[in-house]
């Protein structure tokens, strides 16, 4: 609250005009992280009930957790390889991206609050990455991607990759200034190519090259 005071350039006390504790401020915070904010008319803020954070942020992960195209990736086969990876890979950077001031907040909070920490590193995550683990594997096992040492590894390389470039490079101080169109698009292209056959890699650079 100190430090926010002093951003702010008021009084510590002035703070407590608005928000009755730093409890209260984080729930504002994760609610409206990337939301269209709505003033609260009732001031101070009052500290939410016990738990009420948690359970409000673990709604929110579990609503907008799940990969659409990696859900449906059993039921589509008439994708190509290329288009099917492309499709997940484009999904989940553009949840991060939409997402970020969230993911942010949650990324730093989870090493100081233990509660979240369990939710963040160990179930909203952790679930994603098996999901996506197991999506490999089976592809792999169909011939549609190339033989990986650890797909797991693999998973966790995906969703880290995505998410450097969709959040944390916006707070990055070596941030580049490049379009977020071109972002996504290097992302999506760099990542599919690393997971097919390596035969269907090189064909699919020398179409690109046309």
């Amino acid at each position: 609250m100190e430090d926010i005071a002093e951003a702010l350039g008021v009084a510590k006390g002035t703070t407590y005009l608005y928000v009755e504790s730093k409890e209260a401020l984080f729930d504002l915070v994760s609610r409206f992280a990337d939301q269209p904010f709505v003033a609260p008319t009732d001031l101070p803020v009052k500290t939410p009930p016990a738990g009420s954070t948690i359970r409000y942020i673990i709604e929110r992960l579990g609503a907008d957790q799940a990969i659409s195209a990696l859900a449906d990736g059993r039921g589509r086969p008439r994708l190509s390889p290329n288009e099917e990876l492309a499709a997940i890979v484009g999904e989940l950077y553009d949840k991060l991206h939409r997402n970020r001031v969230g993911i942010k907040l949650l990324d730093r909070s989870a090493r100081d609050i233990p509660e979240l920490g369990k939710v963040w590193f160990g179930g909203a995550r952790g679930l994603l990455i098996d999901a996506l683990a197991d999506f490999l594997s089976r592809r792999i096992r169909s011939g549609k991607l190339r033989a990986l040492s650890d797909t797991r590894l693999a998973a966790r390389f995906v969703i880290e990759t995505c998410a450097f470039w969709a959040v944390h490079r916006h707070w990055d101080a070596a941030r580049e200034d490049v379009e977020e169109k071109g972002v996504r698009a290097a992302v999506v292209d760099l990542v599919t190519s690393a997971l097919l056959p390596r035969s269907s890699s090189a064909r699919r650079r020398k179409a690109v090259r046309g």
